[in-house]
C-alpha cells in the first residue's frame, strides 16, 4: 500500500457529487501556501504506521494515548491499520506498546507508563517538547510561569503538568488582569504552540504592562507551521468572498485559521471535509480561499476542490508566502 493511503482511505472526505450543480457559476478557489501537514504531524504519524508495520504475526497492539493528531481522517485511518487509540493509560494492559501524541504528556503520565512497564515510543512534537523544557527551566529559577493557551488542551495540560506549583494558565487579557501575583515579580511566560499570533501579543502586551519584568523565552513558542498558515491565510482573505479551513473541530491551529479570516472581515468555515459544505456558503462567492490546518491530510483539500466543480466551473490558484523544509527525526525506536 503506498504510504499516504496509510493515513486515510482516497475516498475520505470526499464530494458528494449528487448534491446538485448549483447555477453553474464559474469560480476561483485559491489556495493558501503552506497549508495541511506539517513536520511534527508527520512525524508523528509516521511514528504509528512504522510500529504497526513492525508488529509481529501475533498483531501485537500499538495503543495511542489521545489522537495522535487532532484529525478524525487521521485517527480513522490508523485505526483501520490496527491502531487502539485509548484516553488514559488504564485502558492499556501492563507491559503493553503505547504512543504518546503530538501534543505532549506531562511527568505524571510518564511516571505511570514506568510504573506500568509499559514500552513508550514518545511522538511528542519537538517544539512542544521545547515549552516543557522551558517551563521546567523556569520553574527551577522559582519564577512563576503564566501559560498562555486554551484550557483542557492536551498540550496545556502537558505543559502545566511540568511545573504544577509554579504555573497558572491564562487565556485572555481579562485573565491577566485577575493574576494574583506581586507586580513586581520576575513573571516568566510560555505559550501554546498552535495560538494566533496577533491574539497572543495582546496577551503578552497585557502581562508586560502589568509585570515590568515579566519576561519570556529566548525564541517564539508558537511554532513556525502555526504562524506560517496563518500568515498564508491572510494573504488568502483579502481577495477571497469566503473562505474553507479543512480540520477538526478539536484542532487548535484550525479554529485559529478561521478565527484570522474572521478578523480579516472574510467569511470563513472549518469544516471536516468536502460533506460539511452548504452550497448556499458559495452561491454569491466568485473566489473562494481554501486551507487546511496542520493535522490535516493534503487528499481532503483535493475532496473539496472536486465538490466545488460540481457546482460549476472551477479555476484553481495557489497563494504561497513561503516555503517550508522543516524535518524531524524520527524517535530512535522506529529509525531504520
Amino acid at each position: 500500500m503506498p504510504h499516504d493511503q496509510h493515513r486515510n482511505d482516497p475516498g475520505d472526505g470526499a464530494a458528494d457529487t449528487s448534491r446538485g450543480s448549483g447555477a453553474g457559476r464559474a469560480r476561483t478557489v485559491v489556495l493558501a501556501s503552506p497549508r495541511s501537514f506539517c513536520a511534527g504531524v508527520e512525524r508523528a504519524i509516521e511514528v504509528v504506521e512504522a510500529l504497526l508495520d513492525q508488529r509481529d504475526g501475533a498483531g501485537q497492539p500499538v495503543y495511542v494515548r489521545k489522537q495522535i493528531v487532532h484529525n478524525t481522517h487521521v485517527v480513522r485511518g490508523l485505526e483501520r491499520r490496527g491502531a487502539v487509540f485509548v484516553d488514559e493509560l488504564d485502558a492499556v494492559p501492563d507491559g503493553a506498546l503505547v504512543v504518546f501524541s503530538a501534543h505532549g504528556v506531562s511527568p505524571a503520565v510518564r511516571d505511570e507508563a514506568r510504573r506500568r512497564g509499559l514500552r513508550v515510543v514518545d511522538a511528542t512534537c519537538p517544539l512542544v517538547t521545547k515549552v516543557h523544557s522551558e517551563a521546567r527551566r523556569f520553574a527551577a529559577r522559582s519564577e512563576p510561569v503564566v501559560l498562555i493557551g486554551h484550557a483542557g488542551h492536551e498540550e496545556v495540560e502537558g505543559t502545566l503538568g511540568e511545573a504544577p506549583q509554579a504555573s497558572v494558565l491564562v487565556e485572555s487579557v481579562q485573565d491577566v488582569a485577575e493574576l494574583d501575583l506581586p507586580e513586581d515579580a520576575e513573571v516568566a511566560y510560555l505559550t501554546q504552540t498552535t495560538l494566533a499570533a496577533d491574539e497572543t501579543r495582546e496577551v503578552i502586551a497585557a502581562l508586560k504592562s502589568r509585570f515590568p519584568r515579566a519576561h519570556g523565552p529566548g525564541a517564539d513558542d508558537i511554532c513556525y507551521a502555526t504562524t506560517n498558515r496563518q500568515l498564508a491565510v491572510e494573504a488568502v482573505a483579502a481577495e477571497a468572498d469566503v473562505l474553507f479551513v479543512v480540520g477538526s473541530a478539536n484542532s487548535s491551529n484550525s479554529v485559529r485559521l478561521a478565527e484570522v479570516c474572521r478578523r480579516l472581515g472574510t467569511p470563513a468555515h472549518l469544516v471536516e471535509d468536502a460533506l460539511a459544505i452548504r452550497p448556499e456558503w458559495v452561491a454569491d462567492a466568485d473566489t473562494i480561499g481554501l486551507t487546511a490546518g496542520a493535522s490535516t491530510p493534503p487528499p481532503l483539500i483535493e475532496g473539496v476542490i472536486t465538490f466545488l466543480r460540481t457546482l460549476g466551473p472551477v479555476t484553481v490558484e495557489e497563494r504561497s508566502t513561503t516555503i517550508e523544509d522543516v524535518h524531524f527525526a524520527p524517535p530512535a525506536a522506529v529509525r531504520t
